[in-house]
């Protein structure tokens, strides 16, 4: 690997890496690997293919993206003409993803907060996706009953939220707690999930999403497009585990 860039900052050093043999980039803070990319920004990471085939099966035209990093989803969606605005609370995230992950210049990025911005902004989105964590975790205040019904005013009529948790294994029931708080949005919840995965990634969505269907690889990286495509037909879409 080749350091490619070293910051540091208030919410835990960020380093850009690069695999000379592969083109593999990677973005790391704070210990915690958030971005991983092929040389021209298309992502690596399944969980992010799949937020990105529910999206475009929404037909979602606007988009609020919190939480950057290298903004491989961001990038993807803005290449699908998609209007995109990304939210990270750390400023150089938007520095390095124009420089080494290829954010394009039409997505509009914002310096703050994701839940000030949802209780401040008065724009509506068609599609809302939540992947911001600080030391491997999403803030609580992303997850609370208080900003999924302000974030219920943040969407159109037929808007859909999608939130990427992460789950230890299949006891861990944090996607499903997830879902609950998510019927803030609409009774109309589901779950993409990797049953049998230690340290997955489990799609939480709400919404409009009683029409959609498993998600395939629908912009392939140039490199382990092959491992990603298996890793999303491993994925299976169920309901919230309601008590």
């Amino acid at each position: 690997m080749t350091r490619l860039a070293q910051r540091k900052s208030r919410f835990g050093p960020i380093t850009i890496d690069a695999d000379k043999r592969s083109g593999a980039i990677a973005y790391c803070q704070g210990g915690y690997f958030q971005s991983r990319a092929d040389r021209n920004g298309v992502s690596l990471l399944t969980y992010v293919h799949a937020i990105f085939g529910l999206v475009r099966q929404t037909r979602a035209q606007t988009v609020l993206v919190i939480g950057c990093a290298g903004g491989s989803l961001a990038t993807m969606l803005a290449r699908e003409a998609c209007d995109v605005t990304a939210v990270d609370v750390n400023p150089h995230a938007f520095l390095l993803a124009r420089k080494y992950f290829g954010l394009p210049d039409s997505v509009q990025c914002r310096v703050a907060d994701g839940c000030d911005f949802v209780f401040s902004s008065r724009r509506k989105f068609d599609a809302i996706v939540l992947d911001a964590f600080h030391g491997g975790r999403m803030p609580s205040d992303l997850l609370a009953d208080s900003f999924f019904a302000q974030a219920r005013k943040r969407l159109q009529g037929q808007g859909t939220i999608f939130a990427n948790i992460h789950v230890a294994d299949d006891r861990d029931d944090a996607a499903d707690r997830g879902a609950e708080r998510m019927r803030e949005i609409s009774p109309h919840v589901r779950i993409l999930d990797r049953p049998g995965e230690k340290y997955r990634n489990a799609i939480v969505m709400a919404g409009a999403v009683r029409g959609l269907r498993k998600p395939s690889l629908l912009m392939p990286p140039d490199i382990e497009s092959r491992e990603i495509a298996a890793a999303l037909g491993d994925m299976h879409l169920r309901t919230w585990k309601g008590r």
